[in-house]
Order: C-alpha cells, then structure tokens, then sequence
C-alpha cells in the first residue's frame, strides 16, 4: 500500500502540475498511458498479496487440522517424538519464517514460500538450528524409533539432517553420522528436498573423522569435492586427510623396517565423545533385537504361583511369578499393584517431580548427567497408608527387611526418556556411595511398572543381553548383589529411551543391612 501511495504520489502531480494539459491532446494521451502503468502496477501488487495470502492460507489450514487432531489428545500427540520434533521445529523456525512472510513487503514483486508442515496421519499409534526444549536424547531416541519400530508417521530427509545437526552440537558424533547417512540414502532415493549432499556430506565427514575412521572420512571428503570441486573447508580437509594418512604410513613402513617379521595392525575406529563400551548390543536390545536363550536353558524358567515363603497374606491369594531370566535372575511379579494404588502413588509424586540425578562418584554429591533424563520424587511410608501397604508387599514377597531400604523413587520418562548403562550397587572403587546412610551396598532392586509403554522404555541388561519390557501392574526383581556381598556385575543394566508415550515407573533399593538372618553369607563369592 505504501509503494502504491507513493507511485501515485510521484505520477499524479507531474499530470496536475501543468493545467495546460488538457489544451493538448497529445499531451492527454500521454495521461492515459501513464494511468495504464499504475493500473497495471497495481494489479501486479494485488496479485503479490494474493499469492501471499494464499501461502499463509495453505499453511494455517494444514495447522489448524493439525491442531485439531492433536488437542484430542495431547499426550499422546506429542508422546510421539516424530511429532514432537515436528512441532519443537516448527516454534523454533517455521513461525519466524511465517512472521517475515507476512511482514514483507510485496511491492518488490517477490514472494517466499512457507516450508511444508508435515500433518501425521494417526498421531499417537507409534538436544544450534534447532532448540528441541534441550531434550538431549532425542536424537538417538528418534534414531532407535526411525530404524526399529513400524510407525505411520515419516521423516524426511531434512528432518533428519536437523536432527543429524543436533547431535552435532552435542559432540554426539555417533549419531551424527547415523542421521547425516540415512539423510543421504533418502536424497540418494530422489526424495526432493531443501538441503543438498553437500550440507550433508560436509557433517558425516566430519563426525566419522572425530569418531578416528580417517579412511571413510576421505572418502566422503571427495565424494562432497565431486559435487563442489570449489567447497573451502573441504578441499582443505582433504589435503589435511592426505598429510596424516601419509604421515601414518611412513611410522608404520619405519615400524616395518624395524620389526620385519611383525604386522602392522590396521587403525581402528577411535572412540567417540558419547563412547559406551556396550553401546551395539544396548541399542539392539532397546530394540527388541534381544539375545535368544538356548532350549535347555529356556526350560528352566518357570511360572509359579508364590506365597512368600507361607506368609499368611499370600497362602490364599499367592502372587504371580514369572522367571524372565537366570543369570542374573530377574524374577517378575504380575498384577502385584492395582491401578488404584498407581493412581495413589502418581499423584504423590507429580507435584515433587524433579530432573533425576546421580551420586558423583568421586565427590559424593547429586548431579544431573546427559545420560540420565527422567523427573523423579521419593516417597516415605508415613505419608500415606498406600506407599506403607507396598513397603510391606515387597518385604513380603522378597523375605528381605524393607526397615533399612531407601524411600519409594518414583520416576516419569518421557519421549527420550532413558538411563543409560549402569549398576545399581557400589564397586569397591566407591567405598563411601552409600556411607551417610550407613546400610551397606544395596543388595537388590525391586522395580514396579506403573505404565505400558507404546514403543521403547525395556529395561535391559547389555552384559548378559535379557530385556525386560513394562507391563503396566507388574513388578520385577533381581539381586546386585551375591550372598557374599560381592557384587554381580551381570546386573548392569539401563532404562532403553522411551519412544512414544511415556512410562511410570517406581523402585526400591533394598540395603545390606538388616538381611544377615534373612540372606545369610556365603563363603562362596559367586554365589
């Protein structure tokens, strides 16, 4: 509207300043052309305007179907990460780039385009460019779900590039490469899209270089110089690859020279920043691709019915046991908590829920780490005759003394949710873990699931390869502990990353102390 005022501000008094001009009609029909031009002029405005108004339609129209499925359900909406991603990216990027679209001004006849927004077709069923609420597993959560669960919803190459891009930032160059590669093989496979290979390849080679495969880092160096002979960085990658690999081979053909009768070993892959010894076989088990048991030893595990060693509460309604494994066993209870008491327990919980933290080590003190993302609170017994009653239900069923244990943790994992690799129990290299409480090492766990999970949240054991996966009523139960008081580091174990939904979980460590009598020592270490 501006551009046009002035237009008419600019043409109108040169066709008022001479009043003589109606005396000519020459003159006259001059006027009439310049009128032309700002009709003209004119209608190319209404049309830029048009067509931006048409963008904005298009895009609030895909919103506001988005919108209306996604408030039928809004837990389930965005307990799909897919979908969490997606509108985490579009507060972050597209609504800005929506705000310039409808702030600019037309007049210069130039129109952008608003990106895409992806509408899922049924939301809910399945950590910079990009902020993503500092969710630093998203990631490597939305990798696990991308390439091990069946879901109706999609990502496309850009997405995964973004997400390639949050990893980056994360020094998490594992999955940086992960991301950078199947957003390659999508524009491989003709997928339109507003990155290109170059982008693409400028981070995998660089993420595969940090994790130390200086070969492929090459490699896919020339790849991008095919692309763009003229790219800065990675033309000056390319001869710095060159010097090292060269610089290798001359200390390992010196090495050979030296030592003629022995091999030179080929260079590994090096470590990278978010290295897991067990980190293969972890994201396999999170994905269901668990370590099957041999016949012989799949018939050792029962199903039985427990009364806790004739404890009167249990002879006539025993509890539901399940072996889930043998080494460590892991034993399951079934229905062994009521979706009243779970309600109960909850909402106790939900106003104390605190980012979880770990006991330091070295220092003693709770910490939040990048491998531990859940909120959680404690609750004590005298609270509320519910959290006493399943004090005394574990004591019950486990023969062990729930007087010296820690308070009820009850723990919330959302999308990304997890806990990676660890033990419950102190190694002899953390003598004073559990000093201030003065109980002894924690001799087992007991673990009650509170929620099914749609997809993801098994707890699983990388060191023997069992998976446990939540079934909403039931509880499991192992020891850390051998009745030495060694140790059983078969125990190790994680919290695999939650991929749709969320998961509710609550747990007690049970303590050394006060179980001499109740689980005698032996003289055996591994027993």
């Amino acid at each position: 509207m501006i551009w046009y005022i002035l237009i008419i501000g600019i043409l109108l008094p040169q066709s008022l300043a001479h009043p003589g001009f109606f005396t000519s009609i020459g003159q006259m029909t001059d006027l009439i052309h310049t009128e032309k031009d700002l009709v003209t002029s004119l209608k190319d405005y209404i049309k830029a305007e048009e067509d931006k108004l048409e963008q904005i339609k298009k895009w609030a129209e895909k919103l506001d179907r988005l919108t209306s499925t996604a408030t039928k359900d809004p837990e389930g909406f965005v307990g799909h990460p897919v979908n969490a991603f997606k509108l985490m990216k579009r507060l972050n990027t597209e609504w800005s780039e929506l705000e310039n679209l409808v702030l600019k001004d037309m007049s210069d006849g130039k129109s952008e385009e608003i990106p895409e927004v992806g509408v899922q077709d049924q939301p809910g069923q399945h950590s910079n460019s990009l902020t993503l609420q500092k969710n630093e597993n998203l990631a490597g959560s939305l990798y696990f779900l991308f390439i091990g669960v069946k879901h109706k919803s999609f990502l496309t190459a850009e997405d995964c590039f973004e997400l390639g891009k949050v990893a980056y930032t994360e020094a998490d160059y594992y999955h940086t490469e992960l991301w950078m590669e199947q957003a390659l093989r999508q524009l491989d496979e003709g997928e339109i899209s507003t990155i290109d290979k170059v982008s693409v390849l400028d981070y995998l080679s660089y993420a595969v270089y940090q994790q130390g495969d200086l070969d492929k880092a090459l490699l896919l160096t020339k790849k991008l110089l095919e692309l763009d002979p003229e790219h800065q960085r990675a033309n000056g990658n390319l001869k710095y690859f060159e010097y090292i690999m060269a610089k290798e081979k001359d200390v390992n053909k010196s090495a050979s020279d030296d030592q003629s009768d022995q091999k030179t070993t080929p260079k590994k892959k090096g470590v990278a920043v978010d290295y897991l010894p067990e980190r293969q076989k972890y994201e396999m088990l999170c994905r269901g691709e668990g370590i099957k048991m041999t016949p012989r030893r799949q018939k050792k595990l029962f199903c039985r019915y427990h009364d806790g060693n004739r404890n009167p509460k249990f002879i006539l309604a025993p509890a539901k046991q399940e072996d889930e494994w043998d080494k460590p066993r892991i034993i399951r209870f079934h229905d062994i908590i009521s979706d009243a008491e779970i309600e109960i327990v909850k909402d106790l919980a939900k106003p104390r829920l605190r980012r979880a933290t770990i006991s330091n080590p070295i220092t003693g003190d709770l910490e939040t780490v990048h491998y531990r993302i859940s909120k959680s609170a404690w609750l004590s017994g005298y609270e509320n005759p519910v959290v006493s009653r399943i004090n005394m239900r574990i004591q019950d069923l486990t023969g062990l003394d729930v007087s010296t244990a820690e308070e009820l943790q009850v723990a919330n994992y959302g999308v990304g949710g997890q806990y990676e690799p660890h033990f419950d129990f102190a190694r002899k290299d953390e003598p004073d873990a559990f000093k201030e409480l003065g109980t002894g090492n924690r001799i087992a766990t007991w673990l009650f699931y509170m929620s099914d999970v749609s997809a993801g949240g098994a707890t699983v054991f990388p060191e023997v390869g069992a998976s446990v996966w939540p079934k909403k009523g039931t509880a499991v139960f192992w020891y850390n502990l051998f009745a030495s008081g060694e140790g059983d580091y078969s125990t190790r174990h994680a919290a695999c990353p939650v991929l749709v939904g969320n998961k509710w979980v609550s747990n007690k460590w049970l303590h050394e102390r006060g179980q001499e009598f109740r689980r005698p020592c032996t003289l055996s270490e591994l027993e």
